[in-house]
């Protein structure tokens, strides 16, 4: 059965993905202008699933062509359009995070409770690795981040530890890669989509048609 609602903007999206939080960014944009904003249903997506071993941990060493030349550009692409969208952001720190178990809980926070304690976890979670470069690959600074939201600490770790949850996450970020996502951001709506840290216009002819 599809996670995925085709009436909503459904946004593919990694914590440590730069021009996620800068798409976001520019999305929220575009909803706060528009005089019928979608509704907006957030799904996971492992970057680094291709890094990904058998035991969850990452392996550096995966040869994935991204040498110093393409972190230069990165670099230069996400300070072009931090200016571009006003977004005040740390760079680089997400090099060495791994969001897996911060996405864990982010599924979990979702389906256990309201809207609003989820979007403000997902809020918080962004937040906190980009504004102020905390490590959410760490369990208690999840756990930390649940708590602001009433979310108690004992369920994060459960979550964690939940092989469940871990193979929803498996099959959501199969879904995902079955529809076409192959990269992150993604935006789609109404069998549409568009990828990158697109400008608020471009979310206007993705939803609107113009």
């Amino acid at each position: 059965m599809s996670t995925i609602d085709e009436d909503k903007l459904t946004v593919f999206s990694d914590y440590v993905c730069p021009f996620c939080y800068l798409g976001k960014a520019a999305m929220e944009e575009y909803l706060d202008e528009a005089d019928d904003p979608p509704e907006v249903e957030w799904h996971v997506f492992d970057l680094r699933g291709y890094k990904r071993q058998p035991d969850g941990s990452i392996d550096h060493d995966v040869e994935d062509g991204k040498d110093d030349d393409y972190f230069a550009q990165v670099r230069e692409n996400v300070e072009r359009l931090k200016e571009q969208y006003d977004v005040d952001m740390t760079l680089d720190y997400s090099l060495e995070v791994d969001s897996w178990d911060a996405q864990k809980v982010s599924l979990y926070v979702k389906q256990a409770y309201d809207e609003e304690t989820f979007l403000d976890f997902h809020e918080r979670t962004f937040e906190a690795l980009w504004q102020d470069g905390r490590d959410i690959g760490d369990p208690e600074v999840i756990a930390d981040i649940a708590e602001g939201v009433g979310v108690p600490a004992d369920e994060v770790y459960d979550a964690i530890e939940d092989d469940g949850l871990e193979q929803e996450m498996k099959q959501r970020f199969e879904e995902a890669k079955q529809r076409g996502v192959s990269g992150i951001p993604t935006f789609t709506f109404d069998g549409h989509g568009a990828r990158g840290a697109i400008p608020p216009e471009q979310f206007e002819r993705l939803v609107e048609g113009a």
